[in-house]
């Protein structure tokens, strides 16, 4: 079905199913590989050896390499999408107070959680709203290894169209 139809219900919430203090538990997780560590830093054009060279990280205090940050902030977000923005979105107008407080590692798997933290009418736009999420990672172990708060214009629940009563003739 093609989704221009307007027929099929996108899986992303709309404004009105946003609720601050709403807490949705993302079902996807995803193990991080070297593979994907690698081809993310390269493809960012990041040099650092941290991500990239085994014998630097080694000497570092981690003692080997981690995983390039803005991999785990994309991941992150990424792992919202389906439960949350999937067809809903309008637009992301930011990210704010993000951090990394535990490193995330090769072989590392990521759960995550967003809450809904605020939201507002949109002032130019009568069809939207703004939604402040705060999206919480956590690794295998439980540790909380990424948060961001992301500010998201979202749609509003399109208008049920009404049925055309003819009068009879």
């Amino acid at each position: 079905m093609s989704q221009s139809s307007g027929t099929a219900r996108p899986p992303g919430k709309y404004f009105e199913e946003l609720p601050v203090g709403a807490v949705i538990r993302h079902y996807v997780t995803r193990t991080l590989t070297e593979a994907d560590n690698v081809l993310f830093t390269t493809m960012t054009m990041n040099p650092q050896p941290l991500h990239l060279d085994a014998e630097y990280a080694a000497q570092t205090e981690f003692g080997e390499r981690l995983v390039n940050s803005m991999l785990t902030l994309s991941l992150l977000v990424g792992l919202s999408v389906y439960e949350l923005t999937l067809g809903t979105l309008v637009a992301n107008l930011g990210f704010s107070e993000i951090s990394f407080p535990k490193p995330v590692k090769h072989g590392d798997t990521l759960r995550a959680e967003s809450e809904v933290v605020a939201r507002r009418e949109s002032g130019s736009r009568p069809e939207a709203g703004i939604v402040t999420f705060e999206h919480r990672a956590f690794n295998q172990r439980g540790e909380l290894v990424a948060q961001c708060k992301r500010s998201a214009l979202m749609q509003k629940q399109p208008a049920q169209k009404q049925p055309v009563h003819k009068e009879p003739s």
